[in-house]
């Protein structure tokens, strides 16, 4: 009797254990990516947060699930990647660009977002400022106060005496928009003509470059953005072809061939993130989290591009520079 007892309330344990484990798995957070240009693009620079969430405690698949969805570059697919995440029920979603971010916060007041690379979130209405967000919305800017003349400034330097300086430019996103205006202002100060060239799709990306030689351009800045991202080594060669140097915010545009980079370092921002998610799992609202200001800066320069195009970089800026690639 007490066999049969003893099997009967084995056999209770057993059927019990599989519930106790669903529920268990059903409570761990889920985490949502939202990225606007493709995975591969972003891997190496996911692997910092996950690097991150290691070091504060956690351990992916084991005390919290990622679902991350691309947008490939093309941004009007964010909206429809906004909603499969939303229907995962994740507790905070990261969004790794300012039309991510955007498309997060139109979608959903209530679900925390951590905004990576922002750019105006206060003017753009993601949140009310950036010490005191206010909403669901915090994160990181990819912004930084004269970052546009300091690209401007660098293009004249490269080049002495070029007068012209090409830009590529996409206007559906609003950071864009931001960094243009900026970029203009710098230009009129440094008496140096700025010339923005509209490209919504990678096809534009040859033509561009064709105008930009032909308009008598000598140097070209390449505004953050997610479909030059995923396009960048089509820009590389297309800039190579052209014999005109270009300068990037990204170093993952040099890794590829881009000449010169100069920008916040992306492996810093993704391993921020993870400080954020960590505050938010553990209660904290977004709109008491700060946004942050990037903390480094980095300048990366392509030796072989260089020479490739018969370009001597002046020796102070491969001084100052964080890594040369030969």
């Amino acid at each position: 009797m007490r066999r049969r007892e003893f099997n009967r309330l084995l056999g209770g344990a057993t059927i019990a254990w599989p519930i106790s484990a669903r529920a268990q798995q059903a409570a761990m957070p889920v985490i949502g990516f939202l990225g606007s240009s493709s995975k591969a693009d972003t891997q190496q620079y996911i692997s910092g947060f996950l690097r991150g969430m290691g070091e504060l405690g956690y351990v992916e698949e084991r005390s919290y699930a990622m679902q991350q969805r691309y947008a490939e570059g093309d941004l009007s697919r964010l909206p429809l990647l906004v909603q499969e995440l939303l229907r995962l029920q994740p507790q905070v979603i990261v969004a790794d660009s300012t039309p991510g971010t955007l498309a997060a916060k139109k979608a959903t007041s209530d679900v925390p977002i951590v905004g990576l690379n922002m750019t105006d979130p206060v003017g753009l209405g993601l949140v009310a400022s950036e010490a005191h967000p206010g909403t669901n919305v915090t994160g990181t800017l990819i912004r930084v106060e004269g970052l546009a003349g300091k690209l401007l400034e660098m293009a004249r330097d490269l080049v002495p005496g070029g007068k012209k300086i090409g830009c590529l430019v996409n206007s559906s996103n609003p950071s864009n928009v931001v960094q243009r205006r900026e970029a203009e202002s710098v230009a009129a100060k440094l008496g140096v003509s700025f010339a923005p060239i509209e490209v919504r799709t990678s096809d534009e990306l040859g033509p561009a470059f064709e105008s930009f030689v032909d308009g008598g351009a000598k140097i070209v800045v390449v505004l953050t953005n997610a479909l030059f991202i995923t396009a960048r080594r089509q820009i590389a060669a297309f800039a190579l072809a052209s014999r005109l140097p270009t300068i990037y915010t990204r170093r993952d545009f040099v890794e590829d061939g881009g000449l010169i980079s100069y920008g916040i370092s992306q492996r810093e921002t993704y391993h921020r993130a993870a400080y954020y998610v960590d505050r938010i799992l553990k209660g904290q609202k977004p709109a008491d989290l700060p946004i942050e200001f990037a903390t480094r800066l980095e300048l990366v320069i392509n030796a072989a591009t260089a020479k490739a195009i018969g370009l001597v970089v002046p020796p102070t800026l491969i001084a100052r520079a964080d890594e040369v690639i030969e």
